[in-house]
This record gives C-alpha cells, structure tokens and sequence, in this order.
C-alpha cells in the first residue's frame, strides 16, 4: 500500500525530521497544551494558528503520500518521528498526521473524482477526514452487524444508517462510511462497502459529541437519512469494505502505538524529572527500590514496543502484514502508556492527577488505548487463536 522506494535517503532524512519535530514540540507546543486543552474558539484558533507553523517550518503530513508532500516513505522509517509527534496529544491535529492514513487510502482506492474532490483539498489543510465504521447497536469488532445500508440507483449511492465514536466529528468535511452494500444473502465479506459522504451533504447530520472520561477528545454520533452521493465516491468497488477495513486497521493501529510510545516517553522523561527535582530529593525519590522499580519497568515496556512496532511496520513494508506482529504491537505500545501514566501519577502524587501537570489528560487518553482500534480481550482472543492454528498438523510459528 505504502511507497518504499528511495528507503536508505528517507530513513537519514527521517533522524533529520525528528530532531526538528522534537524541537518544534518542546517549544511551540507543550507550552500551550494549556490551552489547547481548553473547550471553545480559542483553543480552536490557537490550534489552527500552531498548525500554520507546522506547516511553514515543513513539518505538517510527514507521512503523507511522497506524490503529495510527504517525506517519509516507509512505515519503520516513520517510527522515529511518530514518536516525537506523539510526545503531545495535541500533535496529530496540528502536524497532520491524523489524516495520513486516509490520505494513503484515497490515493490508492479512490476514483480520480475522489482524489480531486477529497484528497487534494485535504493535503493542502483544507478539508478533514473521519472514518465511520462502529455503530450504536452492536460492538465494532463484527462488521457483520453492520446495518447501515448504500443502496445504488441512477448513479447515485443512497445512504441509511447512524454510526459513533467517529473521530474528528466536531470538524470533518467529510467521512469515510463502511456501509451494507449487498443483501444479507450475501456474504459477509462481498456485502461491504466504503463510500465517501461530504458532510455538508443533505440528510447527513451530527447527532452528538461524545465525552471520553469527561473530556471532549473529538469523538461523536453522526446519522445519515437518505444521503445521496455520486457512484464515483466508493473506495475501489462495491463488496471491497472487509478488505479495506483490514488494511485501514493494520495501518492505523501501528500509526497510533507509534504515538502512543512516544507519549510513554513523555511520561518516561517526567517520571526522571521529578525524581531529581528539589522536591524528589528532598523526598529520597532516587534512594528508594521502588522509584527504580517504576523506572526500570517502564523503560522495558516501552522498548519493547518500540521494537514489536519496528517488526510489525516493516513486515507492512515489505507488502507482508501480519496480524499477529501488528496486533501484538498495539497493544504492547497500550500497556507501554498505560504503565508510564500511572507510573508518573504516583510519583507526581496530588499534582499528577491534578491539571497542574499534563498527566491527568494523558491516563485518560492511555486508558482509551485499551478499547478503540480494537479491545485488548477481542485482540488478544484473535491472536490466540492464529497461534494455536498455527501448531495444527505439526506445523510452528515462524517467528522470522
């Protein structure tokens, strides 16, 4: 799916990109999470305002297809800087990166009046993506619940049906919906589709916002009542939705642990400030076992998932996904942030899970990690299984 050639020059070029995105993080972004943390116009503005830099300092969509302006070619090459960017949480807005993964699909599975009227207003920063593929009636590991419905009749797809958890809710121009496009005689994975829906289109509407842990992180309900769109907005050809669903999963769940490792490192960094700060010393913070305790163990978890991630993207690379390096990947980033926030909210104590520190919003953001992109029960459920099949007949994993 992804363009890989001209690998030894991009990953020199990608050391380069991170050092300038790590600098642009630490002193642009961080100090305004503030107030970019808080609801309303200004934040909005102030975001909108950041993202401008990003992109004159020729930071914004690094992983944007080569054709049209990225930088990086390969998903293990990406890795070094993904991390940098997921050092805030406010990152993937403001450097682009939120919208990379559509922008590969679109220009691989898109019609050219859906590069024209989608993808090229999105690289140039003026229209943003969302994916609508979980519905409120069932969970979003069985598509083959899915109900809402595209139904084609003189050149035009006519879609029923509500979706939530969608991201970017709050300001997306337009949504990539995983819709029923066949009959349930049919099966499961011929009778899904992705179609492209303008949210400006007729009968399309934003039911609600949806709070995560009492914070707003852009994740909402969206309903669709007799949405009439163009035969040309589907995403490579009717029946393909089962396909195009494993390859937009693999590639996001790698995009985001990406990010997630490098928010543990950000916990990782605040966790060895405060244990040589004043206060830590005062307090005997470097002296006691169980401060190295916390410090050892985070640091082996986020190495390992920095590496299981670093196997998964190449196998991507190399046009051989394997869902058990990406799954195991996903939620061994997971549980690399999950450890590091909890870890530095006990040696941060009161002020950690205070807004005086930026831990509080990050614990949240690590315990969503557990669920979307896939639940670490459904995941671990599916892994296990391929493991075990793996040993039938007197067959082995093959773990090169």
């Amino acid at each position: 799916m992804l363009e890989t050639h001209g690998k030894s020059a991009h990953t020199e070029l990608a050391g380069s990109l991170a050092s300038e995105v790590k600098k642009f993080v630490d002193e642009i972004i961080i100090p305004n999470e503030p107030q970019l943390a808080q609801d309303g116009d200004s934040s909005s503005a102030l975001q909108a305002e950041l993202t401008e830099k990003a992109r004159s300092a020729g930071l914004w969509g690094l992983f944007y297809p080569l054709s049209h302006g990225g930088k990086i070619a390969s998903l293990e090459d990406y890795l070094i800087v993904a991390e940098q960017e997921g050092r805030t949480e406010f990152s993937q807005a403001i450097f682009g990166s939120h919208s990379a993964l559509d922008a590969h699909m679109l220009l691989k599975f898109g019609s050219d009046e859906v590069r024209k009227n989608f993808l090229e207003p999105m690289v140039k920063g003026k229209a943003i993506a969302s994916y609508g593929m979980t519905e409120p009636e069932h969970g979003g590991s069985f598509p083959s619940l899915i109900t809402t419905s595209a139904q084609l009749a003189n050149g035009n797809w006519t879609i029923n049906g509500r979706k939530w958890f969608v991201c970017n809710t709050d300001r997306a121009t337009f949504v990539t919906v995983l819709a029923r496009t066949a009959g349930e005689n049919v099966a499961i994975h011929k009778a899904l589709s992705m179609i492209i829906v303008p949210t400006n289109a007729e009968g399309f509407k934003v039911e609600r916002q949806i709070s995560m842990m009492g914070r707003s992180l852009g994740q909402g309900e969206m309903s669709f009542t007799n949405v009439q769109v163009p035969e040309h907005n589907i995403l490579s050809c009717s029946g393909s939705g089962i396909a195009l669903m494993g390859q937009r999963l693999n590639i996001g769940r790698l995009l985001r642990s990406m990010n997630w490792v490098g928010l543990a490192q950000r916990c990782f960094d605040l966790m060895g400030a405060r244990i040589n700060s004043e206060r830590g010393l005062s307090a005997r913070l470097p002296d006691k076992q169980l401060v190295r305790q916390h410090m050892v163990n985070t640091y082996q978890a986020i190495t390992s998932a920095r590496e299981l991630i670093r196997v998964a993207a190449r196998g991507v690379d190399a046009q051989r996904a394997n869902d058990v390096e990406i799954n195991v990947a996903k939620m061994a980033a997971s549980q690399a942030l999950c450890m590091a926030s909890d870890a530095a909210m006990q040696l941060y104590g009161a002020e950690g899970i205070s807004d005086l520190t930026p831990l509080s919003g990050i614990y949240r953001i690590a315990r969503t990690t557990r669920i979307l992109d896939g639940s670490d029960e459904s995941l671990t459920s599916s892994v296990g299984r391929k493991l075990i099949d793996c040993y039938k007949d007197g067959g082995v994993y093959h773990f090169d």
